[in-house]
């Protein structure tokens, strides 16, 4: 199977004429039906139901178009990022992680990492839930953890960044709001958000509030439909402070609470170099140079 095959198919699925199909490609109507007939072959099932105006897909077929249209856009952006890469970098370090604003600095860092060390590009990995396994496959050299997740891994480094604090999340009319310091009493008799792949700590305070009667509670799957519940007076939640991007549009109330989380990065053993140490070093100095700034 060729590029061209997967571009031909998608496009002779778009407009269901072989003509049209081969027009827009820029290539001559045999050429194009060719170039079909050779892709139905290879993957032994009908693709397209002909007919005298021209050619729509079989049950079979919308679902194979619809993979092949997937695979045609990793496509894109795997040859977009190979320009990018070989247009001005030599070396690259991807760093993966769940959300976004877990690592609040690292704008900061790359900017001043590739300013120092050109020639090396960071590359930043969000997958929401799948961030260390994909460390762990070896699709990235860098992951952003809690220490809680790292005790069991073998072959990796742990890198100590920045200890995190618990915060109550509520929206900025909400009382609670004008509070310095939310206790457990400030909490009951609200709705609590919880569930949505809590730490463990997180959870363990979770259910220490549930188990005292005095609040109602509300399963969210995620952080993101957290906030749109908070957002639409479902409730109120608490979380790490890594998750803040400090955007303004919630308030995040410190909790009263000793534990907190011990945000760290790993790395491959096998991976010792000097550009991914400095690296390294870049993000723990930021942060440690930031005291005041609330995690």
């Amino acid at each position: 199977m060729t590029t061209k095959q997967i571009d031909y198919c998608i496009e002779l699925a778009r407009t269901e004429s072989f003509s049209r199909g081969a027009e827009n490609m820029f290539v001559s109507q045999p050429t194009f039906s060719y170039q079909i007939k050779l892709l139905e072959e290879e993957v032994g099932f009908e693709i397209f139901v002909r007919n005298g105006k021209g050619a729509t897909l079989t049950p079979a077929g919308q679902q194979f178009v619809t993979y092949l249209s997937n695979m045609r856009e990793e496509i894109k952006r795997a040859i977009e990022q190979g320009q990018n890469f070989s247009a001005k970098y030599k070396e690259n370090i991807t760093i993966s992680m769940s959300v976004r604003q877990a690592l609040y600095f690292l704008p900061e860092a790359i900017k001043k990492f590739e300013k120092e060390s050109q020639g090396t590009q960071i590359t930043p990995r969000f997958q929401y839930g799948n961030s260390m396994d994909s460390f762990l496959k070896n699709e990235s050299d860098v992951v952003f953890a809690l220490e809680e997740q790292t005790k069991q891994l073998a072959g990796t480094t742990v890198h100590k960044l920045f200890q995190s604090h618990i915060y109550l999340i509520c929206d900025k009319n909400d009382p609670l709001a004008t509070k310095n310091l939310i206790t457990d009493e400030d909490i009951y008799g609200h709705t609590l958000m919880v569930g949505g792949g809590s730490p463990a700590l997180l959870r363990s305070i979770q259910q220490k509030l549930i188990s005292s009667g005095k609040i109602e509670y509300f399963n969210s799957p995620d952080h993101d439909t957290t906030l749109t519940n908070v957002a639409s007076g479902k409730g109120i939640c608490l979380a790490p402070g890594f998750l803040n991007d400090h955007s303004g549009q919630f308030a995040w109330i410190p909790y009263d609470c000793n534990d907190t989380f011990s945000c760290v990065l790993c790395t491959h053993k096998s991976d010792r170099r000097h550009s991914l140490e400095a690296f390294i070093k870049v993000l723990q100095k930021l942060y440690s140079e930031t005291v005041a700034f609330p995690l």
